[in-house]
């Protein structure tokens, strides 16, 4: 493997300091021999590795819409070194074999590390649990459990998985929907989708699962991840069970940091999602949430869809939105606002996510540390164009906006598979990359 020097970097926008990576590792610039290659790093900035808790990669089964391979070429485009891939394909990775699958075809991708996220329950049926404890003993040491998609709408059953998760200090991520109120919801309950004769999805519907979540969560002892938050009262929700201690986390997507329920008068498959996007009043408590601490991280729920499912009348269209590309610069833009700086940008998109899902080599620039590093330039404006972007999805929903925060580098795991902007090589490593 190539030796690296980053020179003249703003180390998480707090001081300028020279990196040094020797086979995978971060490691003391002066220890660093001759032959080694210089990254120029003068105004740019230097970030651990992203981590992204929440993408769906699609393979097996649908890979029309997306593989591993692309959705991994997508996350080192996008910084990311690291990625959690849900378990809404086909066949449901809720078995050790199809977790294994998923894990195995991302070493073989070798542009981030993909972590396969095991299913709640079988089939995502929300019938009976699934095989957590085998998905936990297999090579993909399973830790994080989701039936995203789908809420695990049966408190019992919920109980249950948070108790079975707890023996190997596992998390359960929810997908908060109370079925009973969202039955042929089509966007955000309020005063748009009254106006265009929409069927509602209440707030209250994400609210009611995560407060019977969090007080199951203190009851078992257990952990508990809040997938895509996107109302101001399922913020003060959160903020609440954190000042009793309940071991909850919680996520936001860019795209609810963004964008309201008024761009669905547009009528634009686009901006449907799952869950849909709210009132300007929610995206301002989703902010300050993100600010405070409330909400720990950022995930992309980076959801491709073909044309064939998207782009279709408003009714017929999937959900779903690509995010990994264009996640640093929406958040970058959400934020400008808000006392947070590129560390706090680093604390969201790499050092929490990367603690609660147990993603060891990531989230960290310390001497030592395995080599997940990114770049950024926070002064290169440009315009969102998906038809360039990695991934098969082109239902991204900042098409055509101006941005100005760039990732023109990314290394994963020493081995620089992002080089001034444009994807290089996977890593050389292949199977055994994270032993590098």
């Amino acid at each position: 493997m190539t030796d690296y020097l980053i020179s003249g970097a703003d180390v998480l926008g707090r001081g300028i300091a020279d990196i040094a990576i020797s086979e995978g590792t971060i490691v003391d610039p002066e220890l660093l021999g001759d032959d080694h290659e210089v990254v120029d790093a003068t105004g740019l900035i230097a970030l651990p590795g992203f981590v992204d808790m929440h993408t769906h990669l699609r393979e097996p089964g649908k890979e029309d819409a997306e593989t591993v391979l692309t959705g991994s070429r997508s996350a080192a485009a996008g910084g990311f070194t690291c990625v959690h891939a849900m378990a809404n394909t086909a066949p449901v990775a809720d078995t050790a074999g199809v977790v294994e699958q998923v894990h195995r075809l991302g070493r073989t991708a070798g542009f981030t590390e993909v972590v396969p996220v095991g299913a709640v329950t079988i089939g995502l049926e929300g019938r009976q649990l699934a095989e957590l404890g085998a998905m936990a003993r297999s090579e993909a040491r399973v830790r994080m459990f989701s039936d995203d998609g789908i809420c695990v709408s049966d408190p019992l059953l919920m109980r249950r998985a948070l108790e079975y998760v707890k023996t190997f200090d596992g998390v359960i991520a929810q997908h908060a929907q109370e079925p009973r109120l969202t039955e042929g919801a089509q966007m955000n309950e309020g005063v748009v989708s009254a106006e265009l004769g929409l069927p509602g999805w209440p707030a209250v519907a994400e609210e009611s699962i995560i407060a019977r979540d969090v007080l199951l969560t203190e009851h078992v002892g257990s952990r508990l991840h809040v997938c895509h938050v996107s109302t101001a009262g399922s913020v003060d929700i959160i903020r609440w069970a954190k000042s009793r201690g309940v071991r909850v986390t919680a996520e936001v997507t860019p795209h609810h940091l963004m964008l309201t329920d008024e761009l669905v008068r547009t009528f634009d498959p686009v901006y449907k999602v799952n869950p849909p996007l709210r009132t300007d009043r929610d995206v301002q408590a989703l902010r300050e949430a993100l600010a405070d601490g409330t909400i720990d991280v950022v995930g992309t729920d980076h959801a491709p869809h073909t044309a064939e499912h998207k782009c279709s009348e408003w009714s017929a269209a999937a959900m779903g939105m690509v995010g990994m590309e264009t996640a640093l610069a929406v958040v970058v833009e959400a934020m400008k606002d808000y006392d947070f700086d590129f560390g706090d940008v680093a604390r969201v998109i790499s050092q929490a996510p990367a603690r609660i899902t147990g993603a060891t080599g990531h989230g960290s620039l310390e001497t030592g540390a395995s080599a997940n590093i990114v770049l950024i330039d926070p002064a290169a404006p440009h315009t969102i164009t998906p038809a360039e972007h990695a991934t098969k999805g082109r239902n991204n929903p900042f098409a055509g906006v101006e941005v100005n925060t760039k990732v023109t580098d990314t290394f994963f795991y020493g081995h620089r598979v992002l080089a001034d902007g444009a994807l290089s090589t996977p890593h050389p490593g292949g199977a055994s990359w994270t032993e590098a």
